[in-house]
């Protein structure tokens, strides 16, 4: 992992308590596929691996939500194939515990919860999208009348529950003919990557029952001030506002058919994550890339919107230190501070700035800057920031081994403990039994797993253990030797 200083970084940036949530690809053994939380100094805090030889361990959209007034994990597991997903949402408590599973209902069936998003409302509800095949005449396009799409759905989730509150279809009130796609091209590609593969099969044509096409691709959902929702299509070009209550388009904002004019600088493609933000603006990331030859370099933005005059202006916006084509995935989270955190999707990076767009840092977690060795190449859907507190359930783990030359040959206690944020020091105590224990040594922890030589009055002590130490000295926790 590589960081680099922007112009705006001072030193309280690299002891911030906040962490950073990553899924990250990397398509290797080590490091693994997973969810993982990072310190500010890019340090491991937690990890759930992904198993690589399930298709449906995919991890993706690890973050800090709220659910019945308390912070929750919340991240999909499932599959991944051809930038969608069919699997459901996991929330975890401060001790890692699992809450919830969240998927659809209803017309749906359950496990078909796309990746893409999961915002929770302050009413216990989820906010999740699907894909579901269906039929359409695609001549318009260029494709078969009797054609077949990807409707892009979204529902509305009774945590506690299961219930479908609430259902929207893009087919019922977005017409085909707003796609940015070429189906042309699109078809063509299809065909090209069908003569790559190497398993035998024959191709299937785009529009058909085996190849819907993918006309919208809705990934986000979020909910504007009034409680309509903001929906995000990266192959319309747009950002939809819906009426809760009814499911109609209040307005559209870019692709073909907006409602607004858009001033020098505020047009984005291929977007994601678009947002309401607390002073009225509205924050997405424009990928601006798409895979193809007129790719530009990516970027956070943040557009001023004028609903009465249907005016969008840049208000500000996000650039990487260098140019940055994130072809897929990415987003930009507001931090409370006013802050932009953006994650870079495909590109391995995440950048946190001012409220005003200047860099306060960039950090690399992939092949970009640790080799080709990783298939995956270590991108993450997305990047967020966040507060959290985690007490793990388990004890934490304690392995005692030669230390090697490094420690005069005696053994060392190397300990650690998965998700506990607030170890300060580790004590390690030994006796004749756990009552009987004394303190032998005590060192601070020093990174995700700490190195601890064991003093030679208690190598050979029937018990030995270490203690987690908050920082008033508390005892979070022990792990015994075995």
């Amino acid at each position: 992992m590589t960081i680099t200083h922007g112009p705006a970084w001072s030193e309280h940036h690299g002891d911030a308590d906040e962490l950073i949530f990553l899924t990250p690809n990397y398509g290797s053994e080590t490091p693994q596929d997973g969810s993982i939380i990072l310190d500010a100094s890019g340090e491991l805090v937690w990890m759930d691996p992904a198993e690589d030889d399930d298709p449906g361990d995919n991890s993706f959209d690890l973050r800090v939500q709220e659910y019945r007034g308390e912070p929750v994990l919340t991240v999909y597991e499932g599959t991944s194939d051809g930038g969608m997903g069919n699997g459901e949402f996991i929330l975890r408590d401060g001790s890692y515990d699992e809450v919830a599973r969240v998927t659809t209902g209803g017309s749906l069936r359950p496990g078909q919860a796309d990746f893409h998003d999961s915002t929770i409302t302050q009413d216990g509800t989820m906010l999740l999208a699907a894909y579901e095949p269906a039929e359409a005449d695609l001549s318009g396009l260029g494709g078969p009348e009797d054609g077949h799409v990807q409707d892009a759905v979204i529902q509305e989730i009774d945590i506690a529950t299961g219930e479908v509150l609430f259902e929207w279809s893009a087919l019922d009130h977005v017409p085909l003919n707003q796609t940015m796609l070429d189906f042309a091209e699109e078809r063509d590609e299809v065909a090209r990557e069908a003569e790559e593969a190497e398993d035998g099969e024959e191709a299937a044509e785009l529009g058909t029952q085996q190849e819907p096409f993918d006309y919208f691709h809705i990934n986000s959902i979020t909910e504007d001030h009034d409680g309509s929702l903001l929906v995000s299509a990266r192959h319309t070009h747009a950002v939809y506002r819906l009426d809760r209550a009814t499911g109609a388009v209040d307005w559209t904002l870019g692709g073909s058919v907006s409602d607004f004019e858009s001033a020098d600088g505020a047009a984005f493609t291929w977007q994601h994550d678009a947002h309401r933000a607390p002073d009225g603006t509205l924050t997405l990331l424009d990928n601006h890339a798409h895979g193809g030859d007129d790719d530009e370099s990516s970027r956070g933005l943040r557009l001023r919107l004028d609903e009465r005059a249907m005016t969008a202006e840049v208000a500000a916006e996000y650039l990487p230190p260098a140019e940055r084509v994130a072809g897929s995935m990415a987003n930009a989270q507001q931090l409370a501070d006013g802050n932009m955190l953006i994650g870079w999707g495909a590109r391995p990076h995440y950048s946190e700035y001012t409220p005003a767009g200047v860099l306060i840092y960039d950090v690399c977690h992939g092949d970009e800057c640790m080799g080709d060795d990783f298939e995956g190449g270590g991108g993450s859907y997305r990047a967020y920031k966040a507060d959290w507190v985690g007490h793990p359930a388990t004890d934490p783990d304690v392995v005692v081994q030669d230390g090697g030359e490094e420690n005069d040959g005696g053994p060392v206690a190397f300990v650690s403990w998965n998700g506990a944020t607030e170890v300060d020091r580790w004590r390690l105590v030994a006796g004749d039994d756990e009552s009987g224990a004394t303190e032998r040594v005590t060192v601070d922890r020093d990174g995700f797993e700490t190195a601890i030589p064991v003093p030679a009055d208690a190598a050979d002590a029937p018990y030995t253990a270490v203690q987690a130490l908050d920082s008033a000295g508390k005892v979070l926790g022990v792990g015994a030797v075995s």
